[in-house]
């Protein structure tokens, strides 16, 4: 398919997974031809021929594909607005909240619900992941100034440097997206605590169900807990049904503004730098992004060089490092091998290695497992003991402990026998929490109940907040009690 610039100017030219529809005919790029070109030259094009570039011709063909399908649209369009309309039945229209994210189908999900419930007012929560295409900020933008009577929340985590976690713990990967929960779901579960507190809402998304087999298997309506990253929320996706087809016709038939990423030839505008992003967006980014490419690439050149891999290079180029599991290689690593051992003197009884001292704040990560009694335990050892809520029976006891072989240890004394694998389970996923917690966010949006804080003072459970759900003590919900583990653990362990 190469061709002269401006050869397909008056054509119908689309892209779509990794192929192209010239005037509805697939045309197969090969990923190695795309990847032989050189991002520079294509630059330089695109400067030389702008003035001609226009998509008058383009513009032709939609009006062509917009009547073709007038009755499909309407017909989609009818069922989506009933479907939002019946989903908000019981819920406030102030704890109606869409979620934008700057893409297509965030936008398409937007114009619809406030098109159904006749109510320009919505909440719209944007997370500013600070990874964004330089095109979405653009967009997120003058959709806010378009729509001046929503109320247009950004949500961003100002505490964290992408690069300078990274640099910590290694990028993220396909399986290991720690950025998601520190850059994202994180920081929007704290916009919501702050608009709503403990209140529930829903909030319509723009997931659909073709775009991936992980969102096949969603519901239009989820709440579920293993599923909702957010739990203050229930999700709701009035497109869950549409193809990309269904999208754009909406979009262009409605005369809806977009992302004009999608015009650079994008398929999808999440993190510009996403393992998930296939190799033509990377390619894409080399020439729109060339110096934010170039800093992205010679991170991960140099971090493979500190792992050991013995052909930096390659392992980047060829999108190995994408695939990357666990802490390999990386010094942050040992924070969540837990030493443990136990006690000499008393039977029911585990030592712990702590990366930092005993402190009030370790004390305070088992506030989920019971209630702090501050009338037991043994003074002058600084024992104290955790009572189940309900029972007021003592469940647990934490203390300081000295240990040959460990900087800093902390014993912990299992005191009801009857669940004592249980018990002793959350208490180690605790110590991990304390030992490898580095503010992912990822506990803060689990609890439903605002109980959770975390920031540069440490991670904070509020016991008059708390309900004893032990959600975040729970492998279902978090492997491993700690999301950390789950990216940093090695082979070893």
């Amino acid at each position: 398919m190469v061709a002269e610039p401006l050869a397909y100017k008056d054509d119908s030219v689309w892209a779509v997974g990794s192929k192209y529809y010239v005037n509805g005919k697939p045309f197969n790029i090969p990923i190695a031809e795309i990847l032989a070109t050189d991002p520079l030259e294509i630059r330089e094009k695109l400067a030389k021929y702008a003035n001609e570039n226009d998509n008058s011709g383009f513009q032709s063909h939609i009006k062509d594909f917009i009547e073709v399908n007038r009755l499909h649209k309407d017909e989609i369009v009818r069922e989506a607005c009933d479907f939002i309309v019946d989903a908000a039945k019981g819920y406030a229209e102030e704890n109606l909240v869409v979620s934008f994210s700057g893409g297509k189908d965030s936008t398409v999900t937007a114009d619809l619900a406030v098109r159904a419930l006749s109510n320009p007012y919505l909440v719209h929560i944007f997370g500013d992941t600070t990874l964004e295409f330089p095109s979405t900020i653009e967009y997120a933008k003058r959709f806010r100034d378009s729509h001046p009577l929503a109320i247009f929340k950004i949500a961003r985590n100002n505490d964290q440097v992408f690069y300078d976690v990274a640099e910590e713990i290694g990028p993220p990967a396909r399986m290991m997206r720690w950025c998601c929960s520190m850059f994202k779901t994180g920081p929007i579960s704290r916009a919501f605590k702050g608009l709503y507190g403990d209140q529930p809402i829903l909030t319509f998304y723009g997931i659909r169900k073709g775009e991936s087999v992980s969102r096949s298997k969603y519901n239009r309506i989820e709440d579920n807990a293993e599923s909702v990253k957010i739990q203050q929320q229930k999700v709701a996706a009035p497109i869950f049904h549409w193809n990309d087809i269904d999208v754009w016709l909406y979009i262009l038939a409605e005369g809806i503004d977009f992302n004009d990423a999608y015009r650079l030839g994008y398929e999808r505008v999440g993190c510009w730098c996403c393992p998930n992003n296939n190799p033509r967006a990377q390619f894409l980014s080399q020439i729109y992004m060339p110096e934010e490419s170039k800093k992205w690439h010679d991170f991960l050149v140099d971090f493979a060089r500190r792992i050991g891999k013995p052909d930096p290079e390659v392992y980047v180029d060829t999108g190995k490092w994408k695939a990357r599991q666990g802490g390999n290689g990386v010094a942050a690593a040992r924070s969540v091998l837990v030493e443990a051992s136990h006690c000499a003197t008393e039977d029911d009884a585990m030592i712990f290695s702590l990366e930092r001292p005993f402190s009030d704040e370790f004390v305070g990560l088992f506030t989920p497992i019971g209630d702090y009694a501050p009338g037991l335990g043994r003074k002058l050892l600084d024992e104290r003991v955790f009572v189940d809520h309900r029972t007021n029976e003592p469940v647990v006891a934490v203390m300081p402990f000295t240990q040959p072989g460990y900087e800093y240890a902390a014993k912990i004394r299992i005191l009801r026998q009857s669940d004592a694998e249980s018990l002793l389970r959350m208490a180690k996923y605790q110590v991990v929490k304390y030992n490898a917690c580095r503010q992912c966010l990822k506990c803060e949006s689990l609890c439903r109940f605002g109980a959770i804080s975390i920031s540069g003072d440490g991670y904070r459970i509020d016991p008059a907040k708390c309900v004893h759900c032990r959600q975040c003590v729970t492998d279902k919900y978090l492997e491993g009690g700690c999301l950390m583990r789950k990216y940093l653990k090695t082979k070893e362990e």
